[in-house]
């Protein structure tokens, strides 16, 4: 699983047929501190995230069978995370890190 915030949602006129029903949101992979790490990307939501919130993501085939139809997603968002207690040292770490 990855993390990731929503950053916006995506508008598709036109999907396939197991789609329709299902929000599509644009997310920006984070680390664990909340920093934005790499390029941002569509992922099917099957939890009722919004803008704003940190999810949890998976990908490839677990993404398409965690929807209730396999559809053909990339990703899929499979919960809103609340909060998160690191360890400190790992969290010193994640800080040093540029």
């Amino acid at each position: 699983m990855k993390v990731a915030k929503v950053i916006g949602r995506v508008v598709a006129t036109r999907k396939v047929d197991g789609l329709e029903g299902i929000k599509l949101l644009l997310v920006q992979p984070t680390d664990w501190l909340g920093r934005a790490k790499g390029e941002p990307y569509v992922a099917a939501d099957s939890v009722g995230a919004g803008a704003g919130e940190w999810v949890f993501i998976v990908a490839a085939r677990e993404a398409a069978v965690s929807l209730k139809k396999f559809v053909p997603v990339d990703a899929a968002i499979m919960g809103i995370i609340d909060g998160v207690q690191l360890d400190e040292n790992y969290e010193k770490s994640l800080r040093e890190k540029k």
